[in-house]
């Protein structure tokens, strides 16, 4: 079939999709776009005779995928297969997740391994970014993964599974210790040699560390020097099967789902009961947003910056297609996906983010994982008792914050803001930590003044407490 002509639209790559070359992911006029190489477009085809991908397909835990029309790559490139994907509202990464969204992508991960393998299929990879969300329901997304499973192979993403999912869940549950930043600071995760170092002594009896860390540990030394080939040679001769491997999915999934960590109380988790909000002034607050809300139509995206129990992102999923609840503290994330979970919420994101310190490029170039404002391009943007943790909690100087806030809308696009008083308890107890007069310039009408510039001010309101002064503007030009 003779290629299109060339669209007016260029083709842009996946800074993200270049470890495997039997495939590519692409976008073309608003479409993500997936070319296989000749092998891999066979498996795909292969993949379609299956009764357990059909399945996959049509429970949603792998995204919607279809044959589209040729085209070529963003190098030129004419590849065997196209295939369109569904899209993903959002894109996130395991370091912005909270310990029970990577649990739950790594079982899903696990379900989709067990149930390829006895089909004579399997997944090259194991990396926590193959998966993706729609709300609080992870989904598989790198269909370029699966490949048919040779006689005697042991799973190559063994590897890839423990560094960015089994391992962090592993520093959680058993340590305590937020393994975000663990895979924030670098993006093939954390590795086996790592692990041995912090699970010694009787740490290794742990569930799981043994045999996933120390064991593993060891065999990657004892096979440093050896090619991959040599070892899938001495495994088949040691009688490895595909039996063996579904016993080993089993044991692993049966562990995930033993490590558990449960949410400690902290003050943002208790934050609707210790906050100094009257009932009056949260409903007012409410229908405030509310208004605000339906003011800006019908948004495509919103973000609540500071979602804290997700109370306003809620109310933005009545008016939005889609909300990512950003909220700093691991803690109030964890417990709010556990809510939305439950509740079967497919339109709402919560994340992992510190506002102060949001993801940064990362990978290969600095492009292979891209920044938090690049990939959250919102309508509307929620800043709700946000800025004074900003301004004088991380000493963020004011017009910065504004600046900021009003950048992640486009012209048109709605902010709503809440300023928080200086006389307001809240901002008093984050002044009692700071050097007297180190903010001169936080005051409201400073405030008002800067936001002014940027924004078209259409409704403001004080609440009763005559602290705290709401405002909903639109983005100039």
């Amino acid at each position: 079939m003779a290629l299109p002509e060339v669209s007016a639209t260029p083709v842009q790559p996946e800074p993200g999709s270049f470890r495997d070359p039997a495939n590519r992911v692409f976008y073309l006029d608003g479409q993500v776009l997936r070319g296989l190489d000749p092998q891999a477009a066979a498996d795909w085809w292969a993949l379609l005779t299956t009764d357990f991908f059909p399945r996959l397909l049509a429970s949603g835990k792998v995204c919607g995928s279809q044959p589209t029309d040729p085209v070529r790559g963003p190098g030129g490139e004419q590849w065997a297969l196209v295939l369109r994907h569904d899209r993903i509202p959002v894109v996130s990464y395991p370091y912005e997740w909270s310990f029970t969204m990577l649990r739950d992508a790594a079982l899903l991960h696990l379900d989709i391994l067990g149930a390829a393998v006895p089909e004579g299929f399997i997944t090259k990879d194991g990396c926590a970014y193959n998966l993706q969300w729609r709300g609080a329901e992870p989904v598989f997304i790198d269909i370029g993964s699966f490949a048919r499973l040779r006689p005697g192979e042991p799973w190559a993403g063994y590897r890839q599974f423990c560094q960015t999912m089994l391992y962090p869940l592993m520093l959680q549950a058993h340590l305590g210790l937020d393994f975000q930043p663990w895979l924030r600071g670098r993006v093939d995760g954390i590795e086996a040699g790592q692990m041995r170092r912090l699970f010694g002594g009787t740490r290794r009896f742990h569930a799981g560390v043994l045999r996933h860390v120390h064991v593993h540990d060891a065999m990657q030394s004892r096979h440093a020097s050896a090619g991959s080939e040599a070892v899938r040679d001495e495994l088949r001769a040691a009688g490895f099967s595909s039996k063996l491997l579904q016993a080993t999915v089993r044991s692993l999934d049966k562990l995930v789902r033993r490590l558990d960590w449960r949410a400690p109380v902290t003050h943002w988790s208790d934050y609707q009961r210790t906050c100094t909000y009257s009932e009056g002034e949260r409903e007012r607050k409410r229908a405030f947003v509310d208004h605000a809300l339906a003011q800006a139509g019908h948004p495509r995206l919103v973000l609540d910056l500071g979602a804290n129990d997700g109370t306003y992102a809620r109310i933005a999923a009545r008016h939005a297609e889609y909300v990512v609840a950003v909220e700093s503290d691991p803690a109030v994330v964890d417990q709010l996906y556990r809510r939305l979970r439950a509740e079967g919420e497919r339109r709402i994101l919560p994340l992992v983010i510190d506002l102060a310190d949001p993801s940064a490029g990362g990978g290969w170039r600095g492009l292979e994982r891209a920044p938090f404002a690049r990939r959250a391009d919102a309508d509307v943007v929620l800043a709700l008792a946000l800025v004074h943790h900003l301004a004088i909690g991380r000493n963020v100087p004011l017009r910065e914050v504004v600046d900021w806030l009003a950048g992640l809308v486009p012209v048109g696009g709605r902010l709503v803001a809440e300023f928080v008083h200086p006389e307001d308890p809240m901002a008093r107890r984050l002044l009692a930590n700071k050097p007297a007069g180190l903010f001169p310039d936080y005051r409201r009408d400073t405030f008002e003044r800067l936001l002014g510039r940027r924004c078209r001010i259409e409704h403001r309101e004080e609440l009763p407490s005559g602290t705290r002064t709401l405002y909903s503007g639109v983005r100039c030009g």
